[in-house]
């Protein structure tokens, strides 16, 4: 089987190879600091005993378990400490495949590239139901296109690449389409603390066998070289997942969840909450640079992504070469995301830049 490479990396590379300044808005890399109380965790393990630098237990640290379930109100052997939000989301998708109770994946488009990657490597065959048109959850769509074949349903909320904070109830009704044709739902919420719409609601108040939501630390402490992420699984669920991380991955590193328990322990709401300000000034910075060069676009109610359409510019991979080369910004292709935004651009408002990066555009599409 031949895997495509992510077009993150494409670009990613057309920018490393320029050689003029270029505003990088490519890649969602919070730019802000991570708790400080992280940063002593880190210092603090650097001086314990041999034996703290061997193998942790393969699911997650005892520690770093106990403090995610008491958080999330869920049992800690549910919990499966993961490499990243990534591999959460492998876990639950390749939970649903492997039962072998049909082999289709249902995937909100625009959607997030990662997940038809890992459905077609897992054997899954992804359809795309395209969202509402300001990104929300379409549920009369995924009413019809489940079928008992459907083995799989992967939602995230907040959205990327929409920024789209879906309703609790409409998350609630795809669960239960879920439950009445035998497939699971993965839900992924790594982007949970970035709702700056005050609606967000997790899944996991959802009761349900067949409901599975990832999550992880990459975004919320601004760590995405940490690799620590989770998955809470249905009890009947947790073991299965627990032998393939330890197959694929043995564990996941010992100092890093060390670190993201002191950071956790030491974030407080102001923390988060500061963040969360700071992604607010962005987007009106933003958004005040695609109104003036006559763009629509899509205003986040979470996460930290801004997607536009500039009229006659689609979001093509060789436009978004064109942008890097002529205005010195780099987005990413809409069509990287599916169809239902394939003439769109997508930013991500994480460098201090984002002023500069406005006003480049503003000129480049005045």
């Amino acid at each position: 089987m031949e895997y495509e490479e992510p077009k993150f990396f494409q670009v990613m590379g057309y920018v490393g190879e320029a050689e003029h300044d270029v505003v990088d808005m490519v890649s969602g890399n919070p730019d802000w600091e991570p708790p400080e109380a992280l940063r002593e965790g880190l210092r603090e393990y650097a001086e314990f005993e041999p034996d703290r630098f061997q193998y942790p237990p393969s699911d997650g640290t005892a520690e770093l378990k106990a403090e995610i379930a008491d958080r999330r109100g869920v049992d800690p052997e549910r919990v499966v400490i993961t490499n990243g939000t990534g591999e959460a989301n492998y876990l639950g998708m390749a939970a649903a495949l492997e039962r072998d109770l049909g082999d289709e994946v249902l995937l909100t488009d625009p959607v997030y590239p990662y997940y038809p990657g890992k459905a077609r490597m897992l054997g899954g065959d992804p359809t795309f139901v395209p969202a509402n048109r300001d990104g929300s959850l379409d549920v009369d769509a995924y009413r019809e296109a489940i079928s008992d074949d459907t083995a799989l349903v992967v939602l995230n909320t907040p959205n990327n690449p929409t920024g789209a904070v879906y309703d609790h109830a409409n998350v609630e009704e795809v669960v239960r389409l879920c439950e009445e044709h035998d497939a699971l739902a993965v839900v992924d919420e790594v982007y949970d603390h970035f709702d700056l719409s005050g609606t967000f609601e997790s899944a996991l108040t959802i009761d349900s066998e067949n409901r599975i939501v990832t999550s992880g630390f990459s975004k919320s402490l601004a760590i995405t070289g940490f690799r620590v992420g989770y998955a809470i699984f249905p009890e009947w669920l947790a073991e299965n997942a627990k032998a393939r991380h330890m197959l694929v991955n043995v564990a996941t590193t010992r100092p890093g969840q060390h670190a993201v328990l002191r950071g956790l322990e030491g974030a407080d709401a102001a923390y988060y909450e500061a963040a969360r300000e700071l992604i607010r000034e962005r987007v009106d910075t933003f958004t005040d640079a695609l109104d003036a060069a006559g763009a629509e676009y899509t205003r986040p109610d979470g996460a930290f992504y801004v997607m536009a359409r500039f009229d006659g510019y689609p979001g093509t991979m060789a436009n978004v070469e064109r942008l890097i080369d002529e205005a010195g910004v780099a987005g990413m292709p809409g069509e990287g995301f599916g169809e239902a935004y394939d003439d769109w651009l997508r930013f991500a408002l994480v460098t201090p830049r984002v002023e500069e990066a406005a006003e480049r555009l503003a000129e480049f599409f005045a």
